[in-house]
């Protein structure tokens, strides 16, 4: 099966788009990367969806206008990867997230917008979408869905394993420690405060190989005050997102350090990254971390992360053969194909639900609604290959 995932993250930069042919090979789900691909939303509707975001309030036209521009130019970015890789028999559109509501840890709604219909009617195949509901409305955090590919991922390894993604909120799956149950949950922010500082002291909205946190020091006393937020101490299954951790966020803390220099700044925002996914996952005994994301691509993260966890084995994902830009939008692929064969796409012990759940709803394309036969039983496993 032939599936093209669609996801935008917490960076709200651009749509990640992963073809992935999918394939059982005995208790193996065998996955060939065919394409993948970033589509920049254009400069003013990433504008419109910044504005829109916590702590701004938005008007009920605005959230239409939103679901419609954003549906739109995900279906722009699945027709060009369709151009590119040829048909395909599902998508499983994430969307982009505008509001997780979390109330004193527990997740009471959350909203992906971005109009599937559009992706429906310009290719004419089924789309899975609205992914994350389900999974809450049974009790669950709806996060981290990718849990589901690194479990599989990481089967085949060795000893207790991680995976640990650093987008705009970094989360951690790990397998194999403690009583076996695989668990996972955002540890914070990742790339979320950094880019907002760095496109405040910049323009650009990224720090571009970690350049200006390489050459800052790290503030202690604005280290020590960021690490004081409750949600760090807070038990897993927990998730997060910029509803927290926003611009608004460390402009607060910053209002007494009103001379701090950029790179001083991003010297410290990369150590908060680095030390609340040391302190995550340090006593889980991890012989190896899988890492992948948009914060794979700074060193001096990378590099503070595998100096706070000595032992441990840090590498990309694209050593077990899914690149590391590819993965976010790969694992929604997964998700799409779990759920066209009637299979959960979670798991409770990762989510905190009251069990598994087959995700989303699905749109039909241009004719009668035709899905694989169910499957009775999900894979063990997951191999990928480009």
């Amino acid at each position: 099966m032939k599936i093209l995932g669609l996801s935008s993250g917490t960076s709200h930069d651009a749509i990640d788009a992963a073809v992935v042919e999918l394939a059982l090979d005995g208790g193996t789900l065998v996955g060939h990367l065919v394409h993948m691909s970033q589509h920049p939303y254009p400069h003013a509707l990433r504008a419109e969806i910044l504005a829109a975001l916590p702590p701004h309030e938005v008007s009920l036209a605005t959230v239409c206008r939103l679901d419609t521009l954003i549906g739109q130019s995900f279906a722009d970015a699945a027709a060009a990867s369709v151009a590119a890789a040829g048909p395909v028999d599902l998508v499983c559109s994430h969307g982009q997230t505008l509001y997780h509501w979390v109330d004193e840890g527990t997740v009471r709604g959350t909203l992906q917008l971005g109009q599937p219909a559009w992706i429906a009617e310009r290719l004419g195949v089924p789309v899975v979408s609205d992914v994350r509901t389900a999974d809450v409305a049974a009790g669950g955090q709806g996060a981290p869905l990718v849990s589901l590919l690194d479990t599989l991922l990481l089967a085949g390894l060795p000893g207790p394993a991680g995976a640990l993604n650093l987008g705009g909120i970094a989360n951690v799956t790990v397998v194999g420690a403690g009583s076996g149950a695989p668990f996972a949950f955002d540890t914070g922010p990742a790339n979320a405060l950094m880019d907002a500082a760095a496109l405040a002291a910049t323009g650009i909205p990224y720090d571009e190989d970690g350049r200006l946190a390489a050459a800052g020091e790290i503030d202690e006393e604005l280290l020590t005050a960021l690490l004081a937020e409750p949600y760090y101490r807070r038990e897993p299954p927990k998730t997060t997102g910029k509803e927290l951790f926003h611009a608004g966020y460390l402009a607060g803390h910053l209002a007494a350090r009103p001379a701090l220099a950029a790179e001083d700044l991003l010297a410290t925002l990369a150590e908060l990254t680095a030390r609340t996914v040391a302190d995550a996952v340090r006593d889980c005994g991890l012989r190896t971390l899988v890492v992948s994301g948009g914060g794979a691509e700074n060193p001096v993260l990378t590099g503070r992360i595998g100096a706070l966890l000595p032992g441990v084995e840090v590498v990309r994902s694209d050593a077990l053969g899914l690149p590391s830009a590819a993965k976010e939008a790969a694992a929604f692929a997964l998700l799409g194909w779990f759920t066209a064969h009637g299979l959960p796409g979670t798991l409770p012990s990762c989510t905190g639900a009251e069990g598994g759940r087959v995700l989303g709803r699905i749109t039909p394309g241009g004719g009668p609604l035709r899905l694989p036969e169910p499957l009775a039983e999900a894979p063990a496993a997951v191999r990928f290959s480009c």
